[in-house]
């Protein structure tokens, strides 16, 4: 690559200078792209307070109420270019609202497939875990802003309140509209474009040194079938017309044992992160702390932004660790949390329920430090590992589409359990359906224990070779000398 010093491989002098300050550049692009996940998580936070006095002002059902809390995530399977900031404005009735949601859902549905894979893309393996759960805190991040939007908006009046908690909504967007601009392509689509110069002047910013850009780029072009002797910053990509024939059959109708354990495992994934619960907590915070026995609006507001809080904080403390403790660690210890979390939830809401009339101080106690408990488990391990795994795991060719799957399904389990909870609820009593909640974490927990093997530190193009057996037998780790052994667990 003529334009780049670099000729077929050969590091100059020059190229093998350290430069650590480059992966600056990825930690930019990493947050520039996961900047789209803070309006979805702030509708999420927003919504949890807006629908009580939502509910209050326009007269709606239960079942109005859950459909319109979940509704958007049903939406957002339709992923476009559209931008959100329109879809707030200042809405005067319930199908008016329900427009909105149909707005937001689908520009929310675009991001959110496309700013974990562009964010894998572009990090370098070593802080791969790291940048790619930026998603899931920016997520939170908007979740925090929703729940204390609506604690300051709940003190105006009720026909306002709820008005200004959905209109402050737009901001986020007016900034990512701004910001996204400056973000580079991903270096794996150029190559595939045969665009090899740009490639690599994207992979030299996001890596530590010019020998690992190299490297990158090297391993990207095998994964694409591209010869290592082809080196000019423009080339002609052999079978590029057919390249993207066929992905679909590889990826459902014919995969080969790697491709389909590999899928079963983001699929098997995404829908434990959501058939968990998560949401139902996100989403129905104050009705949760409401049946707990907190009977005003102000304690339940006050109360759901200390779980803002507390999921944000440990969604921090998850992202710093996941490269050092690895995937497999994170993910069965935050399952295991979240299962004895709600177990005790679930009993404590359940005794509370079969005595009305009697203050139970203890069970009160419990069941709020329980939703703590719950989403601090979930945010160490299962609200940012589910991203990083699913968008690492994919042969660079399936990646896109494979990780659209795993998305669609977590969006579609998040507004089934968005517009079901409160009916649920009604059915099995709130209690009963955060037991219910429990046993999933419970057959979650033996799936990823058995099924899913460890990715922590695997380049992206290698990574299908630890996938095939159905099991979590294999274990790839990389030796200090450069040297892949493959251990059992």
């Amino acid at each position: 690559m003529s334009s780049s010093g670099i000729e077929k491989g050969v590091v100059t002098a020059e190229a093998e200078a350290p430069r650590g300050n480059r992966s600056r550049f990825a930690f930019a692009c990493a947050i520039l792209a996961s900047m789209t996940s803070i309006i979805l998580g702030y509708d999420i936070g927003v919504m949890s307070g807006a629908a009580i006095f939502i509910k209050e002002d326009l007269k709606l059902s239960d079942v109005q109420l859950e459909i319109l809390m979940g509704i958007l995530n049903i939406y957002s399977l339709e992923p476009s270019s559209f931008v959100v900031p329109f879809s707030w404005g200042l809405p005067t009735n319930y199908p008016f609202i329900m427009v909105g949601r149909f707005v937001a859902g689908i520009g929310v549905g675009y991001a959110m497939m496309i700013a974990p894979v562009y964010t894998a893309d572009v990090a370098p393996a070593t802080s791969r875990g790291f940048l790619s759960s930026f998603p899931e805190i920016f997520i939170n991040i908007g979740i925090l802003l929703g729940y204390v939007s609506n604690y300051f908006f709940a003190k105006l009046p009720v026909h306002l309140g709820w008005r200004f908690m959905l209109g402050v909504g737009a901001i986020p967007s007016v900034c990512l509209a701004i910001g996204v601009l400056a973000m580079p392509e991903s270096p794996r689509w150029l190559v595939l474009q045969g665009r090899l110069g740009d490639a690599f002047k994207v992979l030299d910013k996001t890596s530590n040194t010019k020998e690992e850009a190299i490297s990158r780029l090297n391993d990207i072009k095998r994964a694409a079938g591209i010869s290592e002797d082809m080196t000019d910053d423009v080339i002609v990509v052999p079978n590029r017309k057919s390249a993207g024939k066929g992905v679909w059959k590889d990826l459902l109708v014919r995969p080969t044992p790697a491709v389909r354990h590999i899928l079963i495992a983001c699929l098997g994934i995404h829908f434990a992160q959501q058939a968990s619960g998560i949401d139902a907590v996100v989403l129905y915070s104050p009705t949760i702390f409401q049946k707990a026995g907190l009977k005003s609006k102000n304690d339940q507001l006050l109360a759901t932004v200390a779980v803002g809080v507390v999921k944000t904080l440990f969604i921090v403390v998850g992202t710093c660790v996941v490269d050092r403790f690895g995937r497999r660690a994170l993910l069965l210890t935050s399952m295991g949390g979240m299962f004895l979390s709600l177990t005790a939830l679930g009993t404590s809401l359940t005794v509370i329920d079969r005595n009305p009339g009697h203050t139970l101080k203890w069970a009160i106690g419990l069941s709020v430090t329980t939703v703590m408990t719950f989403v601090a488990a979930f945010s160490i391990g299962a609200g940012p590992v589910t991203w990083v795994y699913c968008s690492e795991i994919f042969p660079v060719r399936l990646r896109a589409q494979g990780a659209s799957l795993g998305v669609m399904l977590n969006r579609l389990m998040s507004g089934i359990i968005g517009m079901t909870f409160l009916s649920l609820s009604k059915g099995l009593t709130i209690g009963g359906a955060f037991l219910l909640f429990a046993g999933v974490a419970a057959a979650a927990w033996v799936f990823f224990f058995t099924f899913l093997p460890e990715t922590r530190g695997i380049p992206l193009e290698e990574m299908e070779s630890l996938f095939g057996s159905y099991t979590a037998n294999k274990k790839k780790n990389v030796t200090e000398e450069g040297q892949e052994v493959v251990e059992k667990h």
